[in-house]
């Protein structure tokens, strides 16, 4: 189980912070009225890499450098977690590999390179690359670095605790899992504050592995992950993750990308903010249960907004 400390918290608030501004949250009338609730939306997309990582990588490579640390990173990911590295491993002069799989995102692998990154393109999905990412690891004498450790949901609690500062009184939270960082952030804010707010997940109905881990209490695998919100295709969930999953989140919500790409419109049309497929999630699973959450105060983690040019506007056309 992987719950970030108050203390813990508090100390990454000061990294990330001599970073960047905290990020804004904001109620819109339109949203409110698409959702029948009173919703506020934490915008991740308002980062130096547009979305949520960067707090993590803030946090676990400012550590890594103060522990006298200078050793080459790798890493695999899709694409925000590796923008998180880049950016931070930067920030400390430190060498950052990232391996993607094929096929991936060309802007957000443009985005790494610019920060920095050295980009290794290898396998058919993330667990390919991250299993090639341990083996050059271990060949090239890097340090290999984890997509879930607990300075990186320290860090990433940074944003749950801007948005429970702001809305201290949320009936829910919903909050996309990748591998999990994420909402276990969220979870680690709420805990540390005493609330009471429901913590939320959400998955791609094609990238199930928590909320299958969730009805089964175990981590249960699936054998592809297949959705255009690249954020969430897991499908080897993280056993730490899955334990704090499993005991602090309300229920897992699925959402096919048709709903996600219908959330990723209505925050155009009702917020004018481009949004990534993960950052839409929380926003589609709010509208799958609009009736049930009808009247309550409800906020959504936008985790981030990076998205090829190509698949947003075929998200704003297929309506």
């Amino acid at each position: 189980m992987t719950r970030a400390a108050p203390a813990a918290i508090a100390a990454a608030r000061e990294i990330v912070y001599a970073a960047m501004p905290p990020t804004p949250t904001h109620s819109y009338p339109l949203l409110n009225g698409r959702t029948g609730a009173t919703v506020f939306v934490k915008h991740e997309n308002h980062t130096p890499v547009g979305a949520f990582k960067v707090r993590g990588g803030l946090n676990f490579m400012t550590g890594y450098a103060a522990e006298g640390r200078s050793e080459g990173v790798i890493t695999a990911t899709r694409g925000n977690h590796g923008q998180s590295i880049a950016y931070a491993a930067a920030r400390v002069g430190v060498a950052a590999t990232i391996v993607v799989p094929e096929g991936n995102s060309q802007e957000k692998n443009a985005a790494m390179q610019s920060l920095g990154g050295t980009l290794v393109v290898h396998g058919h999905d993330f667990q390919a690359a991250a299993e090639h990412a341990a083996a050059l690891a271990a060949a090239e004498g890097l340090f290999m670095l984890p997509s879930f450790d607990e300075r990186l949901v320290a860090g990433v609690a940074t944003y749950a605790m801007e948005l429970f500062e702001a809305a201290p009184d949320l009936d829910a939270v919903y909050v996309p899992i990748g591998l999990g960082s994420g909402i276990c952030g969220i979870i680690s804010a709420r805990d540390a504050l005493g609330l009471k707010t429901d913590v939320i997940g959400v998955v791609s109905t094609g990238a199930p592995c928590y909320a299958l881990s969730f009805a089964a209490g175990a981590p249960v695998s699936t054998n592809a992950a297949d959705t255009m919100a690249d954020g969430m295709a897991c499908r080897t969930p993280v056993a730490a993750a899955v334990a704090t999953i499993n005991s602090g989140a309300a229920r897992i919500v699925q959402v096919s990308d048709r709903e996600i790409m219908a959330a990723m419109r209505a925050y155009f049309t009702d917020c004018h903010n481009v949004v990534e497929g993960a950052g839409a999630a929380p926003l589609a699973a709010l509208l799958q249960e609009r009736d049930l959450m009808r009247g309550k105060r409800v906020g959504l983690a936008l985790s981030g907004g990076n998205i090829d040019m190509s698949l947003y506007l075929k998200a704003l056309q297929d309506a």
